[in-house]
């Protein structure tokens, strides 16, 4: 199974290109925000009970999709350098675990349309950051726009392209 895996800064577009990419490929879709908002109903956001079963949801829900034979799985992430690399080598071997493999997507765009993005209405659905002093604090505690230290990593700058040439652009380097 390929596990795509599409991280970048909160605003920079992960699940309008993951969208485009699913719908182009037929790949199921996974975005952080659906496990955030199941889990922020029992579990304040951020305590440590939210981030260890989050986590062990998207592992579960990966493994679960390998062992019944899907094509791949699109995740996206806010990968943050420091706290991030625990996490992210479980779900690299959880992607691997059944002869799979793990093509991960960085997305970046210039630091001005990420605050123009941020403000979107389209944000509010899935409580997502939506303000510039929470991107700021965010950007403060966390190396929100490092690479991942794992190959191959395709870097993509969306600032002016539209998600579906994005999800194009993954599909013909991964040949998905």
């Amino acid at each position: 199974m390929k596990t795509i895996f599409i991280y970048g800064a909160p605003g920079v577009g992960k699940l309008k290109e993951a969208r485009e990419l699913s719908k182009i490929t037929g790949l199921s879709l996974l975005h952080n925000h659906l496990l955030n908002d199941l889990l922020k109903t029992v579990f304040e956001f951020g305590t440590k009970e939210f981030g260890q079963i989050v986590h062990e949801y998207r592992l579960d829900l990966m493994e679960r999709a390998a062992l019944a034979k899907k094509k791949g799985i699109i995740l996206t992430y806010v990968y943050g350098k420091t706290e991030g690399n625990a996490s992210l080598k479980r779900i690299k071997k959880q992607a691997m675990k059944y002869n799979g493999v793990i093509l991960f997507v960085h997305l970046v765009c210039d630091k001005d349309e990420l605050l123009k993005r941020i403000k979107n209405p389209s944000r509010r659905v899935f409580g997502k950051v939506r303000d510039h002093k929470t991107l700021y604090a965010i950007m403060k505690r966390r190396d929100i726009f490092s690479d991942v230290p794992y190959q191959p990593n395709l870097v993509i700058d969306n600032t002016k392209i539209t998600p579906a040439k994005s999800a194009k652009l993954i599909k013909k380097y991964y040949r998905i």
